[in-house]
């Protein structure tokens, strides 16, 4: 792995991330509304949950 790999990664990260934002502003406030009212508990399995399949996506690549 190289630093172009990691340039790429993190690009792709950041369109993914804005795709939500740039196409449905308003139902991405209302998703970030329920998020506040998640017990943390619930906010941490969730979090775990998007690593590992994170983490099992890397390995099969």
């Amino acid at each position: 792995m190289n630093w172009n790999d990691l340039l790429t990664a993190l690009a792709l990260v950041l369109i993914i991330e804005g795709l939500l934002p740039f196409a449905v502003p308003s139902k991405l406030k209302e998703v970030y509304q329920s998020l506040l009212q998640m017990p943390d508990k619930s906010l941490r399995r969730l979090g775990l949950g998007s690593m590992v399949a994170g983490l099992v996506l890397l390995f099969l690549i």
